[in-house]
């Protein structure tokens, strides 16, 4: 089967993997605790200089001798913005106010990273490495098979999945439009890429001879016994570990997780630039109907930091990133490794009642 030989090409025991999470929620000892568990811990490093990123790894390997994933944004930079910043420092300069910060400095296009990030992973060698928002070239391709690394990319539409097979990679995360933070859309517009989750791993089971990890809105086990009955071989969770104790989350974003009691998420770019579902708060308000003014990414990221940070550090979930996907009414705040417990319980039990 399937979903054995992705099994064994990672060489781990479970097919849940960690969505790799960039920023707070992301933690080596998250990606260590699912890996210890028995599926596949990850770390993103998309906003990590390359000295930070081989740190990681080497600190994931202290507290975990299995297999685990490193992510990086293979693109998605837009370095010659032409948008008069002006009106969005003065919108992020008003919650800057009510943080007790310092009006907000426009932070310089960002050169793209990827490639000297991607050297890390060469010298580091994690034992999987998976990227979204654009491709890695052949010759980088060709340096991860020579180093033995799993590689996964990520696609929203079928053409994307093609795309991928083309280029040579293991396995292909099938990002449905339930999934909770940024569109990993490399090909077309993002509009084009809201694919509901059944749909397209359907579409790309039917048409990609590659393993396909389902990724958006799966939650617990019934979830994840859904997707592989239609030809899933693993799922990739982001929002349901995000409360769990080794996240890096803060606290004010793990209790709206909890807290919530229906979908309220959205598609926003008000905190980074780019497309990105999360639960609807007063600076995503703040900024419908404004989009033009909104930077592009990373210099939009860039710019609200700071107010996120703070936002993080005062409880101000009204000024937080608050990134979930439409399963989020289903949180619970578990330890990863209960958590993966949980999810396979929950799975033989959904396949049973089915059977």
């Amino acid at each position: 089967m399937i979903s054995n030989e992705l099994l064994r090409r990672l060489g781990i025991e479970h097919p849940i993997l960690l969505a790799p999470m960039a920023g707070s929620g992301g933690t080596p000892e998250l990606a260590a605790a699912v890996s210890n568990a028995g599926g596949l811990g990850a770390w993103g490093g998309a906003y990590a200089p390359p000295e930070d990123i081989a740190k990681t790894i080497r600190r994931v390997r202290e507290l975990t001798s299995r297999p685990f994933s490193i992510n990086l944004f293979a693109g998605g930079c837009e370095t010659d913005p032409k948008i008069d910043p002006l009106p969005i420092l003065e919108i992020v300069g008003e919650a800057h106010a009510r943080l007790g910060l310092p009006p907000p400095v426009l932070p310089p296009p960002q050169r793209d990273p990827f490639d000297e990030q991607l050297r890390a992973i060469l010298e580091e060698r994690p034992a999987a490495f998976s990227f979204t928002f654009g491709t890695p070239s052949a010759t980088q391709m060709a340096a991860l098979r020579r180093r033995g690394i799993v590689i996964v990319g990520t696609a929203t539409t079928l053409e994307e999945a093609r795309r991928l097979c083309e280029l040579g990679v293991d396995a292909i995360v099938a990002q449905g439009a339930e999934a909770g933070a940024h569109r990993g859309s490399f090909d077309g517009p993002f509009e084009e890429s809201m694919v509901p989750l059944a749909t397209l791993v359907r579409e790309i089971c039917d048409n990609i001879p590659l393993p396909v990890i389902a990724s958006g809105g799966i939650m617990d086990g019934r979830d994840m016994a859904a997707a592989m009955q239609i030809g899933a071989a693993a799922v990739q969770l982001g929002t349901a570990f995000l409360p769990c104790p080794e996240s890096g989350a803060p606290p004010a974003y793990k209790r709206a997780l909890l807290e919530a009691k229906a979908d309220t998420t959205v598609i926003t770019r008000a905190f980074s630039g780019r497309p990105a579902r999360g639960l609807t708060n007063a600076f995503i308000t703040r900024l419908m109907g404004k989009e033009h003014l909104i930077l592009p990414f990373r210099q939009q990221n860039d710019l609200t930091r700071p107010m996120r940070n703070a936002a993080g550090r005062l409880g101000a979930a009204d000024f937080i990133s608050l990134w979930a996907g439409q399963g989020v009414a289903r949180s619970r705040a578990l330890p990863a490794a209960v958590l993966v417990e949980t999810l396979l319980a929950e799975r033989l039990a959904a396949e049973i009642a089915r059977a």
